[in-house]
Formats: structure tokens, C-alpha cells, sequence
């Protein structure tokens, strides 16, 4: 990064925004892992079916039921985590403000401790406990992320989940689309081929923003989910070629 933008980062402006933006949840995470699941899963269907030569029509029955029915459970699976982990933090907040009700200088001497740990001592760790301690929502909020290492805000359940099936269904699609034009249309040629470029764009799109959003070579994590997805649809194939003459 160029000294010029990492001032420009750290002007106070900047760095309120930043720390603003980091108390909000990011669906980045959810859209990446949605996306790269729906791609990988559908495309070993396809490529399980393509091995064990069965007809288009198949692998799109197949794919479009992985689909959705795989899509709508990695949708739930997020959609429970996430509530969970509200969950976890509503009842920690109920519970520390029952302690401070009940038992306020055990409370505050929890305060004292965690801070002399940082370093703090003297009458500025007392003006420090005082300041933390004379609001019960700011107490509450430092025992939260300070004894319990919790975040404060944690990401909308049911937006998490729709976002995560959306990612899913939306990139999932991609290795279909040529099987899908192929049984619309009534041809033959080269489908799986045609999938397999289209499901390799995506990936290495799809890995390309995730290096970016990491902060990493956006070329290093391109290759290695394509590598990833890659040897999950090999493996996918030659199982099918495997078991192809357990229905021949």
C-alpha cells in the first residue's frame, strides 16, 4: 500500500468510518461460501453423472434437485449458526445484568482486573473503572466483549440464510446452464465441456474476489479454488465411471 493512501486511511475521519464499519456484519463471507459450495456440489453431480454416461436429461434432474434441496439445507444450517450466536449473546447480556444488579462490586472488580491486565494502574485504571461503570449499557457492552470475547452486533439470521441460498442457487446454476440449453434444445455437443469452462470462469472468479477480500493474491486464490473444485468433480467422475456398470 502506498504511504499516501495508508494516511489517507488513517485520517480521523477515516478511521471513525472504519471503526463504525466494523461493528457491522459483512455477508461477504456467507455470499463467497455459498457460492463456492453450490458451484463445487452441482458440478460434481454433473460430472458423477457425465462419468457414469447417463443421459443430459439426468444430470439436469439431478443438479436442479442438489440444487435446491442442498441449497435450502446449507441455508437453514447458516440460518440456525447464526441464531445461535445471537442467542449466545442476549443470554450473556441478560446474565451480566443481572450480576451487576445483584453483585455490583464484584462486577466492577471484574472491570478493574481486565484492564489492569491491559496495563492500566493507579487513579487512571480507578477514573477508567468509574467511567465504564457509571453507565450500565457501556458496562454491560465492555464485560460482553472484554470477559466473554462476544461481538456486540451479530449478523440477521434470516438475512444470512437468504443470502447463503441465493449464493448457492445463483452460482450453483452455472454448471446446468449448457445441460439446460442442451435438453431445450435437443443437441448433444460437447455439454460437459462447455460446463466444465463455465464452472471453471466461476470459480475462478468467485476465488478471485475472495484473495481480494483477504487481502490476498487475487491470482493464487483464483487457481486454488479452481484446483479445489477441480479435483472434487475428478473424484466425482471417476466414481461414476466406476459404478457405471452397476446400471449398464
Amino acid at each position: 500500500m502506498k504511504q499516501s493512501d495508508l494516511h489517507r486511511e488513517h485520517e480521523p475521519t477515516a478511521v471513525a468510518a472504519r471503526l463504525s464499519a466494523a461493528t457491522r456484519h459483512s455477508y461477504l463471507g456467507d455470499i463467497v461460501l455459498g457460492a463456492v459450495d453450490g458451484t463445487v456440489t452441482t458440478f460434481a453431480i454433473v460430472a458423477g453423472v457425465v462419468g457414469a454416461a447417463q443421459p443430459n436429461a439426468v444430470a439436469l434432474v439431478l443438479g436442479i434437485a442438489n440444487l435446491l434441496a442442498d441449497g435450502f439445507s446449507m441455508a437453514v444450517g447458516n440460518y440456525l449458526s447464526t441464531k445461535s450466536e445471537r442467542q449466545i449473546v442476549d443470554e450473556v447480556r441478560e446474565r451480566e445484568r443481572e450480576h451487576i444488579e445483584h453483585v455490583p462490586e464484584g462486577e466492577r472488580e471484574e472491570i478493574r482486573q481486565i484492564f489492569a491486565s491491559k496495563g492500566f494502574e493507579g487513579d487512571l485504571l480507578e477514573r477508567i473503572v468509574d467511567t465504564i461503570t457509571e453507565d450500565h449499557g457501556r458496562w454491560i457492552d465492555t464485560m460482553i466483549t472484554e470477559e466473554h470475547g462476544l461481538p456486540l452486533e451479530t449478523p440477521s439470521p434470516l438475512r444470512a440464510g437468504l443470502v447463503t441460498f441465493a449464493a448457492f442457487v445463483i452460482a450453483g446454476f452455472v454448471p446446468l446452464a449448457p445441460f439446460c440449453w442442451s435438453v431445450l434444445q435437443g443437441g448433444n455437443g460437447h455439454v460437459f465441456a462447455k460446463s466444465a469452462v463455465a464452472t471453471a470462469a466461476t470459480f475462478a472468479v468467485i476465488g478471485y474476489f475472495k484473495g481480494r477480500l483477504v487481502r490476498q493474491s487475487g491470482l493464487i486464490s483464483a487457481i486454488e479454488t479452481v484446483a479445489i473444485g477441480g479435483v472434487a468433480a475428478a473424484v466425482a467422475y471417476f466414481v461414476g465411471v466406476g459404478l457405471r456398470p452397476l446400471i449398464e
